[in-house]
Order: C-alpha cells, then structure tokens, then sequence
C-alpha cells in the first residue's frame, strides 16, 4: 500500500517562511533591546556609586574640618582671659562655622548636580 503524494501548497509554505522570518526578527530585536536595557542599567549603577563614593568622601573631608575648627576653637576659647573676649570669639565662630556649612552644601548640590547632568 502506498502513502498518497501530499504536497504542501507554495504558498503555505512561503507564509510559514515568512513567519519564522519575521518571528526570527522579533526576538532578535527583543534581546537587542534587553541588553541596551542591561548595559544603561549597568551604567547608571556605575554612575550612582561613584556618586556615592564621591559624596561620602566629601562628607568624611567636611567632617574632619569641622571637628578640627571645633577644636581650635575650644583651644582659643581655653586661653581667653575675660567674658567679652570668649563671646566675641563664640560669635566669630558661629559666623564661620555657618559660612563653613553653605560652602558644604553646595558642596553636595554640586555633587547632585553632576549625578544628574550624567
């Protein structure tokens, strides 16, 4: 007994070329897409930790100069000899230690600024 010939139409055949071709495509451009996802991604987490690294530097350097103009000023205010003299080198202090602070902040704002613009 003999298997009847069944010849697939051309035109079935073509669609079902067609389709592979165009699901090929699709998944080509699905894995392209993922990995310029995963590269940016990679990106912006090498990125934000320089950032972080950059900003906790920055904050251990404010820290130490602070600490240090705290200390020179109970140095100087340990040698004072009257009232007057350690209110006005209280006051001279607070001006510098605010103006050490702005200086500080922007500091960081410039930090963040950067992160940003990248």
């Amino acid at each position: 007994m003999q298997t009847p010939n069944f010849e697939i139409p051309t035109e079935m055949r073509d669609f079902a070329e067609k389709s592979v071709d165009q699901a090929r495509n699709a998944v080509g451009t699905l894995m392209s897409n993922a990995m310029k996802a995963a590269e940016q991604a990679q990106v912006s987490g090498q990125t934000f930790q320089s950032t972080m690294t950059a900003a906790v530097s920055k904050g251990f350097e404010h820290a130490q100069n602070n600490a240090n103009a705290t200390f020179d000023f109970a140095q100087k205010l340990a040698r004072t000899k009257d009232l007057r003299e350690a209110f006005e080198l209280q006051s001279e202090f607070v001006r510098s230690q605010f103006a050490a602070l702005q200086a500080q902040a922007k500091d960081f704002g410039a930090l963040a600024q950067q992160n940003v613009a990248r």
